[in-house]
């Protein structure tokens, strides 16, 4: 599920629903996870400040300059945000995405990494831990260093069996990993799978050539 939608929701829920175009953190999870924290009311406007911020990122990516400003915009927000409570997974989630968008990949890890760590750990449900295993799954894969594949595999295996939003990119993302490590076999039941949740998914059949 993109993220554009659930960011989307949250500012639906906050804003009336005036921003649109996040993609990457699966549909409503943020929503959820702000509704169970208890914040003051400066926490939540910054949230709300950064989320907006991140919307307009993504819906100018055309013009570079632009985004990557919002983007690093957004990111501060959510800085802003945790320091009032460094305990809040939706914030932490927030500055991964914003961080992300603009290419600094191995701090975006880090602060998954927190979402997904005691304390913050806690307050996501099952499902939106395993949304979130998911993007750093694709981070450590978008790293492109064999010893992070592990790491990986194990975010991607917990994700699919915690029923993720996104399973055709969990299966594909598993398939990539397989077939860094050698192992044909599992990457190709791993594109397998993928198809039958999405048929028209271009990376996996691509895998799938690649193993033939």
């Amino acid at each position: 599920m993109e993220t554009d939608i659930l960011i989307q929701l949250v500012i639906l829920l906050f804003t009336l629903g005036i921003f649109y175009t996040i993609y990457n953190f699966p549909k409503q999870a943020l929503t959820r996870l702000r509704s169970k924290t208890r914040f003051t009311n400066q926490a939540n406007s910054h949230f709300i400040k950064g989320a907006q911020f991140l919307s307009r990122a993504k819906s100018n990516r055309s013009k570079k300059t632009t985004s990557f400003n919002l983007a690093k915009l957004a990111a501060g927000e959510a800085d802003k945000a945790l320091s009032i409570d460094p305990k809040d997974p939706a914030a932490h989630i927030l500055k991964a995405l914003s961080l992300d968008l603009i290419g600094h990949k191995l701090s975006a890890l880090r602060s998954l990494d927190s979402a997904l760590s005691p304390p913050a750990v806690k307050s996501l449900s099952g499902g939106e831990r395993a949304d979130a295993l998911l993007k750093r799954a694709e981070l450590l894969v978008a790293l492109n260093r064999k010893r992070r594949v592990d790491s990986a595999l194990m975010d991607l295996l917990e994700a699919v069996k915690l029923n993720c939003s996104d399973r055709a990119k969990a299966f594909c993302l598993l398939g990539q990993c397989y077939e860094i490590k050698g192992l044909k076999i599992e990457a190709h039941n791993a594109f397998e799978e993928a198809l039958k949740v999405e048929p028209d998914l271009v990376l996996a059949h691509k895998g799938l050539g690649r193993l033939r």
